[in-house]
Parts: structure tokens; C-alpha cells; sequence
């Protein structure tokens, strides 16, 4: 529904619109049902307001599981607007479609019957909690090796081998039937409830049960199946409305087919799933870092090796990260134990701008679903937010070696995951003259005079896209031309647009044009539900990604070859090395790594593409824009920086962190000087008690130990006596030693004698210094 310059011009002025509720497709076609637990087959699932009346309620928001879930995207789920406006795009695709997403964003009204009309239209208020606690608590595996859930035929989420493997996947969850039983890591539980222990519980496939995403419509449909790698003859239709025990998603892993995200697989296919946290010390130099440090140094916080308390071994699985472990009590109740193992419900990504949206619309009554949030949920929602920012400062590291870049990846997973439509990391490089003028800017976001509906319109965005300087790491899906072809025999509409000039906002290729094309040709698209092929995948590899089951899962990088290009048996480098292009007369450059949760580009198609036919969700499109350009815009956040110097200079000294306060605050250690070998160096102190022994500890490695209440970051190779000067400050200067390989590090930290301090020290941030 094409509104005219006035009408929007007026949705801008007052803000966001309402829309009526009418029903869209009542059933849900066989091309999109899966697996898995079916509705009305459990009892339904509890509200979360029952389990936030023992495990939230603030009595200990740092550690308890409800303030930190409550902050989570995992609670918004059903409230998000941009779900709700990609799915009213599903629903116009494929009538029906709706379902897919409902399963997973709003799975008590999924579970309880109320997925049909597919639009939405039928959940309730008390729908609106998002992925609940019962919706994680009640799941059990899919393969029957621990639980026995509900799965009936033909809706067995697993191949049914002698040894089955279960389909972890777009939602296709297997629920316990007792909704007064809660499954957990623990055997030790002391609850007024029901529990039994569940190792499913620790495992990272519990977490692909949404965080690998399959479309099974084009997994069935489409020619090339949305995948990589073909599909087995016989096992799939191609045929609309076909039984369902020939469709893709019922004689397929889900990983096999319709790749949206491969979270999961990519987490899977790495080093990381079995790696012991135990083992840190092991990991290559510049992974002990960033998140893989703050998981580490939270595990050893819980026990001495990092491992579970009841001597489980620790891996970096999703749960480690994700729900790191602190000490605490789960429950208010007197008879609940404290633990040092406690997994904090922080469940947190990078997407700090959807609690704003939310917060937005709710002020304005307009939350699709789940609106009415109260003082409490939106302050828990903003921590949630302030966690997402400060996940992305610890997901990844630059290092300057001449006139090369490398952005390492300190994930378990690619760099950037996640739902690709929207998302973007890219390197904004600003190379600067000896005057300091900018000679050129690469990547710069910057305001954009755009035309939306006729009404003229400033926009953030990257100001060119298609810069050859321009280093984006990404996704990008889209549709080939055969699958148009066969989506208008089965009668799809041939104006469904499928791309956008961001400028003009003039339809770029419609499904109808793309079929007029040569065969092969391919064209991009953010349509979810109908895109069948990644067009490309820049996003940087976590640690030891292999190859042959990268390749097995659809989660190769497009093109392949980038990375290292291993080949099979090989694996994938887990950063990108990034020719820098200096600009002649360039003396120094400034490098910001950039994230942005969702662009310009897709807020667009997403208003532009809601054109009114889903009557229930008119104005989600128009709405979501609104708020889109009244909070920020997204506004991209800083992940890491670094600098350029002519010459290859490169700054050699790095700040981890790990201090630990005393009287004056957290003492601050700072390093100077090239590190040549016999030329000048420093070591400053400052904020240090005045007067205090100071001992100054080196290693030639990092062992990250807990120590008097902070973290023991050098191995204790030199062990230095100081005393600090009476105004908290002390400063060393030396040579730096002849005879060190370029490349070793050398790591150290003070640790200061101060009665203020949690067990009588306080100690300085640690640093790292690389010989050049």
C-alpha cells in the first residue's frame, strides 16, 4: 500500500501509526511444517512471570536468572519489530509462511495451538514473553539419548538410525510433557517444583535448536535447494503440497538445506565445541583474548580448573560464553544452594539497538506484541543492551604490521553470526596527510539524501558501497533465476520486488524481471523465506573452522577460497589480513572496526516491501522506520581500534585490563617506547596507594589466574620489589633487551599492598608488550 507524500509526511510527524487486526492464511502448507514437538502435543508452557516469582524479582540482579534473561533478546523475541515486520514479508511470500517464525519467536502461542492465522493475529498477552524459561527448560534432545520428549510420527526430529542424529534446528525443539518438571545441569536441585538432571542442558546443541535456521520452502522447492551442497535424490519433492514425509525437512538434517544462519554449524565446525576451558594457556597468542579471555576468566573464578563444580570438563561451547558461570544463588528461597557454578542468564549477542526499538514503540502503545513493559523489564532490557555493546568490544582484535591489517576473530563462531539481512561489520580507515588533513576515508558512514515515498529523507548509512577500499565482512543471500522461474509456474506473484535503489527507493529487479534472465543469473534479495542461494560470505572464521564440515553444513565462506583457502581437509585462518592501499602522501591513519544490527538498506526494503496486504501488521514496515530514524538509526558501535604509522610503525604495547581497585581507584599501567632492541622503554604507574610495596610481575606467557580477588595475568617469570612515590604514581625506564624474536610478547602487571583492596591488594590493569 503506497502511501502518498502527505500521508507519510504526516506518520513522521506524529510517529508511528495503528493498525487493524484481521486474519491472514489459517493453515500452514507442508512446505514450511517441520519436525519436532507438534502444538496442543505438551501441556502448555509456564508464563515466565512464574518463575520470575522465585528466580527474578531483583533480590541479586548481577548473577540471578531473571533480571539477566529479562535483559536478554531471548526475552524480547516476541516483542521484536523487526521480526515482525520480516515476517509479515514471509506471510506475503508464501501464505502460511508466518509459521516458521512463529515457532521460534513467540513458542508458548506455538506450542499452545495460537501459530494459526500465521500472521500472529491469534497469540495472547501472556504469548508475549518470548523464548521463556519453560521454552529452555523443558527441552530435551531430539536424538533420544538422554530424554525422552514428545515426537510422534512423521514429526521425528531425528533420522531414526540406530544411532540417531537429531535435528538441531529452525525451531524444531522436542519438549518434555511435564510442565511441572524443569530439566537443568544439576542433580542437586532444591526446588518446590519437579526437576531432573539434563547434560543436554550444557551442550551447545541445545542452543542450535534456534540458532541454525533452515528455510524448508526452498529447501523443498527451489532447484538448487537454498544450499551448497545437493540435496540426495529422494530425499525431497519439489512438488507443492506433496505428503509430508517427502518433504526436505523430513528426511533432511537442517543443516543440509534453505541456509538463513549457521550460527550452530559454524560453532560446531569449529575447534572450540571440544576444546577444555582448562586448556586455555594452549590456545594460539592472540586467542587469548577478548571474549575467549572474559569466558576464561570466568570459568577459573568458578573452580581452579575452570571446569564444572561437579567435575564435568568445561568446554568453550555456547553455554560458556553465553552463560558464563558466577557465584550466587539461583532463587530468593532460603533452601536454594549457592553456587559457584551458576550459569548467569546473560544470554547475550550484539544487538543493542532492538531494546531501543521496543522501548520506542511501547512508549507509543504500538509493540506489535508484549507491549506494557514495566520499569523494571525496560531498565533490564537497557543492561541487556549495555552487555550486547560491550560483547562487541571483546569479539575481536586488530594488529598493524606494516602495511597489513589482521582482524582476528575472538568468537566461537564466524565474525560477524546471526541473521544476515541488516548486520554488517566493516573497517572504517580515515589516512591522514602530515597536516592532518584526510587524504581519504575508507568506509565512512556518513548522512545519505534519501527519497522514501516521496517524502525527502537524511539517512545514516556507509556512503559507498561499492568503494574498492571498502572491507565489509558480511552476508549477502539472493535469488537465482531458475527458482524464479518455478515460482511463477506455482503462481507467485511477478512484482514482488526484490531489490531496492537505497537512494530513490525505486524497485531495482522484481521476481518477474529476474526470470526474463539468462539461466545462471542470480540477483540479490532479503526475501527469507524465498532466497536460495548466498551470493557471498566475508565473515571472518572462528578458530580451526573445518573445511570438509563447513561444507557438509552449508556454512562454507562465498567464495570458498578466501580465508586461507584450505580446501578439503584443510581449515580456515581465523582472521582476515587486510591489504591496507596507503594513499600517496599519507603519514599516519586512524582504524575503527565497525558494527551496525541493522542498516538503512534493509529498514528500507522492510517498509517498502509491507505494502498493507498483511492487514494485521499494515504499518510494521512504516513504524519500524519511524522508530529506525528516531533512535539513532542504529547507529554502528566501535569494536576495536588501531593505527597507521608511514613507515610500519606500529604501536607495540596493548592494555588487557584485569585491574582490581584499592584506595585510589584501579591503578593504571602504562607502557612506552618502541621496544628496539636496546632502545629506551618505560613502565608508569598511577593510582596506586601512596607509599605501598608494589611488585612489578613478568612472564614471557599469560596465565590468567585468580588471585585475591582479581586476576593474576603474567606467568610470575620476573618478580620485581618497588615502593610507589607519595603521590600513587612510580615510573621505571630501562633498555629494552637485545636478543628477542620479533614477535615475543611479554606480559605484565603490578600487584599493590592496599588495605582497600578485596583481600589487602589491589592491582593494575595488565600489558602486553610485542617486540617489533
Amino acid at each position: 500500500m503506497s502511501r502518498s507524500r502527505r500521508a507519510f509526511a504526516a506518520l513522521l510527524a506524529v510517529g508511528l501509526c495503528l493498525s487493524p487486526l484481521s486474519a491472514q492464511s489459517t493453515t500452514v502448507p507442508h512446505e514450511v511444517q517441520l519436525p519436532g514437538t507438534q502444538p496442543l502435543e505438551v501441556p502448555f508452557l509456564d508464563q515466565p512471570a512464574n518463575c520470575l516469582s522465585c528466580h527474578g524479582g531483583d533480590f541479586d540482579p548481577a548473577v540471578e536468572p531473571g533480571h539477566n534473561w529479562q535483559g536478554s533478546m531471548m526475552s524480547h523475541a516476541s516483542r521484536d519489530p523487526l521480526f515482525w515486520a520480516a515476517l509479515a514479508v514471509a506471510e506475503r511470500d508464501v501464505a502460511g509462511g508466518g509459521d516458521l517464525c512463529l515457532r521460534c519467536h513467540v513458542p508458548t502461542a506455538w506450542i499452545g495451538g495460537r501459530s494459526t492465522p500465521t500472521d500472529g493475529s491469534a497469540i495472547l498477552p501472556t504469548d508475549a514473553g518470548g523464548v521463556t524459561c519453560d521454552a529452555c527448560h523443558r527441552l530435551t534432545n531430539p536424538d533420544t539419548s538422554e530424554i525422552f520428549g514428545i515426537q510422534n510420527p512423521p514429526f521425528l526430529a531425528h533420522d531414526e538410525s540406530a544411532e540417531p542424529e537429531g535435528y538441531y534446528g529452525s525451531g524444531m525443539y522436542v519438549a518434555w510433557p511435564d510442565n511441572w518438571t524443569k530439566l537443568g545441569p544439576y542433580d542437586d536441585a532444591n526446588t518446590p517444583h519437579g526437576f531432573m538432571q539434563s547434560q543436554y542442558h550444557r551442550d551447545s546443541h541445545l542452543c542450535g535448536t534456534c540458532h541454525d535456521v533452515s528455510n524448508p520452502y526452498t529447501g523443498d522447492m527451489a532447484p538448487g535447494h537454498g544450499a551448497q551442497l545437493p540435496l540426495e535424490p529422494g530425499t525431497f519433492s519439489g512438488v507443492l503440497g506433496a505428503p509430508l514425509d517427502e518433504k526436505a525437512g523430513f528426511n533432511n538434517p537442517p543443516y543440509a538445506y534453505g541456509i538463513v544462519e549457521r550460527t550452530f554449524s559454524e560453532h560446531f565446525a569449529s575447534n572450540l565445541r571440544t576444546y577444555p576451558v582448562s586448556a586455555y594457556a594452549a590456545l594460539p597468542l592472540e586467542l587469548q583474548d577478548g571474549a575467549f579471555e572474559t569466558a576464561h576468566d570466568a570459568a577459573i573464578a568458578s573452580t581452579p580448573t575452570g571446569d564444572y563444580v561437579d567435575g564435568t570438563t568445561r568446554f568453550f561451547t555456547c553455554q560458556t560464553c553465553h552463560l558464563p558461570p558466577v557465584t550466587g544463588k539461583a532463587s530468593w528461597l532460603e533452601e536454594a544452594p549457592e553456587r559457584t557454578d551458576l550459569p548467569r542468564h546473560d544470554l547475550t549477542g550484539g544487538n543493542y539497538w532492538i531494546p531501543q526499538a521496543i522501548a520506542h514503540l511501547d512508549a507509543f502503545g504500538l509493540l506489535p506484541a508484549g507491549g506494557g513493559l514495566t520499569p523494571q523489564e525496560i531498565d533490564a532490557m537497557m543492561d541487556g543492551a549495555d552487555r550486547a555493546r560491550a560483547n562487541l568490544e571483546v569479539a575481536a582484535s586488530l594488529t598493524v604490521l606494516g602495511d597489513t591489517l589482521l582482524v582476528n576473530n575472538l568468537t566461537g563462531h564466524k565474525l560477524i553470526s546471526g541473521y544476515p539481512e541488516g548486520r554488517r561489520m566493516w573497517l572504517s580507515i580515515e589516512w591522514l596527510d602530515e597536516l592532518g588533513e584526510t587524504l581519504r576515508h575508507d568506509g565512512e558512514y556518513g548522512t545519505l539524501d534519501v527519497t522514501h515515498d516521496d517524502v525527502p529523507l537524511q539517512v545514516e548509512s556507509i556512503l559507498d558501497l561499492d568503494d574498492e577500499h571498502l572491507h565489509e565482512f558480511s552476508a549477502h543471500h539472493g535469488m537465482t533465476q531458475g527458482w524464479a522461474v518455478k515460482l511463477l509456474a506455482d503462481g507467485t506473484d511477478p512484482n514482488i520486488p526484490l531489490t531496492y535503489d537505497r537512494i530513490t527507493g525505486a524497485v531495482a529487479l522484481t521476481i518477474g524481471e529476474l526470470a526474463l534472465q539468462p539461466p545462471g543469473t542470480t540477483h540479490a534479495a532479503q526475501h527469507f523465506l524465498l532466497n536460495d542461494v548466498v551470493l557471498s560470505d566475508t565473515r571472518i572464521p572462528p578458530w580451526g573452522l573445518d573445511h570438509d564440515a563447513t561444507r557438509l553444513r552449508n556454512a562454507l565462506p562465498v567464495p570458498e577460497t578466501q580465508y586461507g583457502n584450505p580446501g578439503p581437509g584443510g581449515t580456515y585462518d581465523h582472521w582476515a589480513e587486510i591489504d591496507l592501499d596507503p594513499p600517496a602522501g599519507a603519514v599516519s591513519a586512524s582504524i575503527e572496526l565497525l558494527y551496525q544490527p541493522t542498516s538503512w538498506e534493509y529498514i528500507q526494503f522492510l517498509a517498502l516491501t509491507n505494502d498493507g496486504s498483511i492487514a494485521t501488521l499494515e504499518d510494521i514496515g512504516d513504524n519500524l522506520l519511524v522508530t529506525w530514524l528516531l533512535t539513532d538509526m542504529a547507529a554502528p558501535h566501535v569494536m576495536a581500534t588501531s593505527s597507521w604509522k608511514a613507515g610500519g610503525s606500529v604501536d607495540p604495547w596493548a592494555d588487557l585490563g584485569d585491574g582490581l581497585s584499592g584506595i585510589a581507584g584501579t591503578p593504571r599501567l602504562s607502557g612506552h617506547g618502541s621496544l628496539l632492541a636496546g632502545h629506551s622503554m618505560s613502565l608508569s604507574l598511577e593510582n596506586a596507594a601512596p607509599g605501598a610495596d608494589a611488585f612489578l610481575i613478568a612472564g614471557f606467557s599469560a596465565i590468567h589466574a585468580p588471585f585475591k580477588g582479581g586476576v593474576f595475568v603474567p606467568a610470575r617469570d620476573l618478580v620485581a620489589d618497588f615502593a610507589v612515590g607519595p603521590t600513587g604514581t612510580l615510573k621505571l625506564d630501562a633498555l629494552w633487551p637485545e636478543g628477542l624474536l620479533p614477535g615475543t610478547p611479554l606480559w605484565m602487571q603490578y600487584w599493590i599492598a592496599d588495605a582497600a583492596g578485596p583481600f589487602g591488594f589491589a592491582a593494575s590493569n595488565a600489558v602486553k608488550a610485542t617486540s617489533p
